[in-house]
């Protein structure tokens, strides 16, 4: 077999050793120097003119190196086993006998790779094929380990909508269609919610060494779930026992009854306070208080009343606050119109025009449908307001902001000092307490006082722990507002007047002269205007 790899082949003459180098073919490799040296140490020689070495290895035809006195070993064909960090394939490489020398047999290649300590995959048919017939300076693989298998970790399928964000739907003028809402995953009596699919572990592998090799540690999970839920025989599905409302809150089902008002939340009725979702039907009269685990939806209209949810908030006819109308919802709030009110919420607020109320929301604002109005007031979100008209002819005072509060960056940076106090706390505990535990495992005797000590160290290390999970959270939580801010903007699809204050995080513009079609973003340290 012609070789097409250069490569050097050993002989001896006259007592002295001579390399004989020997250029690649036909886009073959070339000789990396290290092999050679490597080669000649093995044979004792470690004093030769590198220079000339190279000049050899990169020589474009036939040339002969000197390399010095014949040791007197024998130039046998060798066979160099190589194995990649993992120990899971080994190669080998022949190089060529010198002239007086013994080609490799297939038991030369078998103990060369017993000596490297494989024991395991190693391919027989090849090195039967490689014993007859091989090129010199080329790797072959011989020798391949089992990988573990991967495993699945578990997952969890839900059978109805955990998409908080989920749009209303809309009719062509913009409009919200509040027939088809579509945001609230209404589910009956025995309907299957969600079925856990189990985690499949990895199986083992082994190195050619014959080590074992630990499959990735799959992920397991379980059904987390509250009230009105069943679940089956063998624990992998949940299934509701009532009719009403399905949520999925931080990895837990929920499912929450309706309590249904026939008509309007007035002296008949009077407040409601419910661990689950509130229907009315009618009104909800000025002076009342509703307040719901789950969602609230109003098929009239909210006069100057509170009303508070853990989920959404739906109003199908808007709300005249009279000044004092609050809605605060954990969810969206979607709403015909807004008016003399006060709105927080901790998704999206979608309504058809916001007059004289102060409106905030955790993402974003649409006001859109009908006349898509902002008249007077403030309103607040952290990614976007978008509008047909903001602000009147007339000059009302009205102001768009949306962005990162200076606010929110104070209380950020607060949180981040506190984390780093109770951190540093831990870390001083901690060294402390994997002492004691090697000390125990070694058996050594420990003094009663070391023992309470230790007691309360552990009692102080849990304590710090509860203390800083909060903080962690409230701190990704912010870091998520931030990382949306840098995107905030404040789209105007038709007019805006002026007199409106345009504020982007601690950014401020008063509208000088009426403008159309355009969008405020901040950049390079200013609040600009764009096109749409």
């Amino acid at each position: 077999m012609e070789n097409r790899n250069s490569y050097f082949k050993p002989s001896i003459e006259s007592g002295m050793l001579y390399l004989r180098f020997f250029p690649a073919q036909e886009g073959g490799k070339n000789l990396d120097i290290k092999e050679v040296t490597r080669y000649l140490a093995a044979h004792g020689h470690n004093e030769y003119d590198i220079k000339e070495l190279n000049n050899a290895i990169g020589s474009a035809s036939p040339s002969t190196v000197c390399i010095g006195n014949d040791m007197g070993l024998p130039y046998n064909e060798k066979v160099d086993i190589s194995l990649s960090l993992d120990k899971m394939l080994v190669r080998c490489t022949f190089y060529p006998e010198g002239n007086n020398g013994k080609k490799a047999t297939e038991e030369d290649i078998l103990d060369a790779l017993t000596h490297e300590g494989v024991i395991c995959g190693i391919d027989e048919a090849k090195i039967k094929e490689l014993a007859q017939e091989h090129q010199y300076c080329t790797e072959y693989l011989v020798a391949k380990g089992t990988p573990p298998t991967l495993g699945k970790d578990a997952k969890i399928e839900y059978f109805f909508s955990t998409n908080r964000s989920l749009k209303p739907k809309r009719n062509e003028d913009g409009s919200v269609n509040y027939h088809e809402l579509n945001i609230i995953s209404k589910v009956e009596k025995d309907q299957l919610l969600a079925r856990l699919i189990p985690a499949v572990p990895g199986q083992p592998g082994k190195t050619v060494c014959g080590e074992d090799v630990k499959p990735r540690d799959v992920q397991n999970l379980h059904l987390s779930y509250a009230n009105n839920i069943r679940v089956s025989e063998d624990g992998m599905e949940l299934y509701s026992e009532v009719t009403g409302h399905a949520s999925l809150v931080q990895g837990k089902v929920f499912v929450s009854g309706v309590y249904e008002v026939p008509a309007d939340v007035d002296n008949s009725i009077g407040d409601i306070e419910y661990p689950g979702n509130v229907l009315v039907r009618g009104n909800v009269k000025s002076g009342f208080v509703i307040r719901a685990e789950g969602n609230i939806e109003v098929e009239g209209v909210v006069e100057g009343a509170r009303l508070y949810a853990g989920g959404q908030i739906i109003v199908k006819r808007g709300i005249h606050g009279m000044g004092k109308g609050l809605l605060k919802a954990k969810g969206n709030v979607v709403i015909k119109f807004i008016e003399s009110a006060t709105v927080e919420c901790g998704g999206y607020v979608d309504t058809e025009s916001i007059i004289q109320s102060k409106v905030s929301a955790s993402t974003e604002i649409i006001v859109s449908g009908g006349k898509g109005l902002i008249i007077g007031g403030n309103v607040q979100a952290c990614n976007r307001i978008s509008a047909r008209t903001i602000g009147s002819e007339m000059g009302t005072a009205t102001m768009v902001q949306v962005g990162v509060e200076p606010e929110k960056l104070e209380r950020y940076n607060t949180l981040q000092q506190t984390a780093k106090g109770l951190a540093k706390k831990i870390e001083v505990i901690r060294p402390i307490l994997l002492n004691y535990s090697e000390k125990l495992k070694a058996g050594v005797t420990i003094p009663q006082d070391k023992v309470d000590f230790m007691k309360q160290q552990v009692i102080s290390l849990k304590a710090l722990q509860e203390q800083l999970a909060p903080v962690n959270e409230e701190i990704n939580i912010l870091r998520t507002d931030f990382m949306n801010a840098g995107r905030a903007k404040i789209e105007v699809q038709n007019v805006i007047n002026a007199g409106v204050t345009v504020k982007i995080s601690d950014l401020s513009l008063i509208i000088k002269d009426q403008r159309r079609y355009c969008f405020y973003v901040k950049e390079d340290g200013e609040i600009k205007a764009k096109n749409l």
